[in-house]
């Protein structure tokens, strides 16, 4: 998605060392190596076992992937004895495979196992989160993750359904479970949808993880390096929002402060354009980018 306007937004130098914090199946990979020359280098990261497989493919000595969330993007980049980069791009969410494979467990509209892991090598399952939450725990989970008015219900139903060992396991008990308790009263989406996408959330620790990559992203960018985001919805955007508005604007003393301007913390970073969204071919062609958004900053000389 937005695949032209990411890598275009990296501003590619021949050279440059760059990093794909989500590498998926490798689109932005593959665009990124065409525009780099000779010495240029592309460091991949996922933590998504069958994307780190499937880079396998790319047979390019300039390109590596490594099993990894991003949030550890600095600890792995310095293993590989990288101190700075000229670009990051970040795909958030989650990908096209991972929700056509109804064994992952992201999607409703397959009866899979309740799994929703993007590392199955590691951590606690959907489902194994569901067995044990309390109604509090979910309200919490399901309104500030999915943003779901409907939370009480859901939560109470969830609670109710495991009565007597009955333990949710299937991506269709889940979204059962949801319909029967949250009126449908939006043409065209599923009542479900709030909450896979907050247990999601949840269980990848999905805002966590983009609250701790930002920070070592602005560290790691040598100067005119540029940090590129998509995000497909509010709750992301807003974190990469604020990050970046508050390194652009350092300076929270009032306007009429008395102090000389050269005096005040300079920007580390500054917001390059407007948000990108992806055009109306785009979103006829992927009805899943409609949602998209990009923004791009660049690294100041400002230590």
């Amino acid at each position: 998605m937005l695949l032209d306007e990411a890598v275009d937004a990296l501003a590619i130098k021949p050279n440059g060392i760059y990093v794909d914090g989500t590498f998926g199946r490798g689109g932005h990979s593959r665009k990124i190596l065409e525009q780099l020359g000779a010495q240029g280098r592309l460091i991949g990261l996922d933590r998504d076992l069958a994307a780190v497989a499937s880079a396998g493919n790319i047979k390019d000595s300039r390109f590596q992937i490594q099993h990894s969330h991003f949030a550890a993007i600095k600890e792995v980049l310095q293993e590989i004895n990288i101190n700075k980069v000229d670009g990051i791009l970040l795909d958030l969410g989650i990908s096209s495979p991972q929700i056509d494979e109804g064994v992952r467990g992201f999607s409703f509209r397959f009866d899979g196992p309740l799994d929703m892991r993007m590392d199955q090598s590691r951590g606690q399952t959907a489902a194994e989160f569901l067995a044990v939450a309390s109604e509090q725990q979910l309200i919490g989970v399901i309104k500030d993750y999915g943003e779901e008015r409907f939370a009480k219900q859901i939560a109470r139903a969830l609670v109710a359904a495991r009565v007597g060992g009955d333990f949710i396991t299937t991506t269709g008990q889940l979204a059962k479970i949801v319909a029967s308790a949250v009126p449908k009263i939006e043409p065209g989406q599923d009542p479900a949808t709030r909450t896979f996408q907050a247990l999601r959330i949840y269980i990848n620790k999905e805002l966590e993880e983009l609250s701790l990559v930002l920070p070592q992203c602005l560290e790691l960018l040598a100067p005119t390096g540029r940090l590129v985001v998509i995000s497909f919805h509010s709750l992301e955007d807003r974190i990469v929002k604020r990050f970046i508005r508050d390194e652009q604007d350092r300076d929270d003393l009032p306007g009429n402060f008395p102090v000389r301007a050269k005096d005040l913390p300079q920007p580390r970073m500054m917001a390059i354009g407007r948000t990108i969204k992806p055009s109306a071919a785009e979103v006829k062609r992927n009805p899943r980018s409609r949602s998209a958004v990009l923004r791009v900053a660049e690294r100041t000389n400002v230590a």
